[in-house]
């Protein structure tokens, strides 16, 4: 089913983003006074008067980047105007008509898809009046005003209006992805190469530039006939790196990304030492609770130099408590192992999604408890009475314990250990609770209900 693509063009700093976010009601695009924020697509599923579309923000039309990114962020306009159902023309009423917009205006003349000249900033009832003057451009103007949400119905309205006849469409959400997979790292790891290695086309822009991506972007893909999300992310860098609101922004919704995601790809350069940035990253990850794969990329340019072997335990001499998590060897430029790399994040998706009976934990936990009971606190000791698996996504145990204090950070990853090795899903964290035991709760009922007693 082909989703009609409502696409935001215009000169820089009249608020393309912000329309995008205001239309879509939620802080997805980076907002910031600073010109060229916005270098890739971004884009998002919108719904118009009980139509699915995709709306999709660009960079600022004639704008010289001051990375020297103004030739790749023209490619990506105009990709998105060559695809284009409807086009939402982006102006300022403050500032009124500029060179630029003019520039903009010869530009759309000759498209094909229905232009709609949205003036923003129209705060009040007598900047909407002049509002007029675009008119000159020969496209339908709709005053609207982000900022104090003004305009949105009119806008949808005349959106809706100009979108091709229904056709084939179901008028039914695009079939959700399988996953959704968060691809994070430093900055030029190779995120955006391996993106576009992904969806076989230049959907971002690739520079040796640190910090080329500024956004999280995300992006519809297809394998093996079923639909997956690739969310591309702002490099990470040290906090104290951190110059720019840009900077901040870009972070911040990276961290969301691996919130949002069901499987991270943690890339690393085999060209470079692993940083603290990496071992933040990877602690963040763990925080959430996602499964996650470490993505030795850059692979072939270092091939024969190195064996994988070594990398494989330079990776688990860094990351000691994440020894769980799997290690794929990659060229995102070539697309070696990418396939396989796709099919290893699917099996641990999976893992993530097991359900354990309550019958068998509690055998795996008992036998651990014996073979290695918890340490004394003081004059205390521990006792664990019995466990269930309350969730997955991720797997989520309890644990009903004497005292929960009691039971150290050490004993708790030795059963998570135990548990790992047994279980299906040693792959993935596994998030547990220790949880004391309510007064009225008998150890012989409850051995009974989970057939642990003859």
């Amino acid at each position: 089913m082909h989703l009609p693509q409502v696409v935001i063009v215009g000169r820089p700093n009249v608020g393309k983003s912000s329309i995008f976010n205001w239309l879509l009601r939620r802080r997805l695009a980076i907002v910031d006074p600073q010109a060229g924020i916005t270098r890739d697509r971004v884009t998002h599923l919108l719904e118009v008067n009980g139509r699915f579309v995709e709306l999709v923000d660009t960079g600022g039309m004639g704008i010289e980047d001051a990375d020297n990114l103004t030739q790749q962020i023209e490619e990506q306009i105009e990709a998105a105007i060559d695809t284009a159902d409807v086009i939402l023309f982006v102006v300022d009423v403050h500032t009124g008509i500029t060179p630029l917009d003019e520039f903009v205006a010869r530009r759309l003349r000759y498209v094909a898809a229905p232009v709609i000249c949205v003036a923003n900033k129209a705060d009040t009832e007598n900047l909407s009046l002049q509002a007029g003057e675009f008119y000159r451009f020969g496209r339908k103007v709709i005053p609207v005003s982000a900022a104090h949400s003004r305009g949105r119905e009119e806008l949808l309205a005349a959106i809706a209006e100009a979108l091709p006849p229904v056709a084939q469409e179901s008028g039914e959400l695009p079939p959700e992805p399988v996953m959704k997979l968060a691809i994070v790292g430093r900055r030029n790891v190779g995120k955006s190469t391996f993106v576009n290695t992904l969806c076989q086309a230049e959907r971002m822009i690739v520079s040796e530039v640190p910090g080329t991506t500024r956004d999280s972007v995300d992006v519809r893909f297809e394998l093996d006939g079923k639909p997956f999300i690739a969310i591309d992310t702002a490099g990470f860098m040290r906090r104290k790196s951190i110059s720019e609101n840009v900077d901040f922004y870009g972070m911040h919704r990276a961290q969301r990304s691996i919130r949002r995601a069901d499987v991270v790809l943690l890339f690393l350069d085999a060209q470079e030492r692993i940083t603290r940035v990496d071992k933040q990253l990877a602690d963040y990850i763990a925080q959430q609770y996602k499964p996650f794969i470490f993505v030795v990329n850059k692979w072939d340019a270092v091939q024969g130099q190195i064996l994988p072997e070594k990398w494989v335990t330079y990776i688990r001499e860094n990351f000691r408590t994440m020894t769980y998590a799997p290690i794929a060897f990659i060229s995102g430029k070539t697309g070696k192992n990418v396939k396989l790399l796709l099919d290893y994040a699917q099996e641990i998706y999976q893992q993530a999604g097991k359900r354990v009976k309550t019958a068998e934990l509690n055998r795996l936990v008992v036998a651990a408890i014996l073979r290695n009971p918890p340490p004394l606190a003081g004059t205390k000791r521990p006792k664990i009475y019995y466990a269930t698996q309350v969730g997955e996504y991720p797997p989520t145990i309890v644990m009903f314990c004497n005292d929960p204090p009691l039971i150290d950070a050490t004993y708790q990853r030795y059963l998570l250990g135990v548990l790992r090795e047994q279980l299906p899903y040693r792959e993935v964290p596994i998030k547990l609770y220790l949880r004391k035991r309510e007064r009225h709760d008998r150890t012989d009922q409850i051995e009974a209900r989970l057939g642990l007693r003859n």
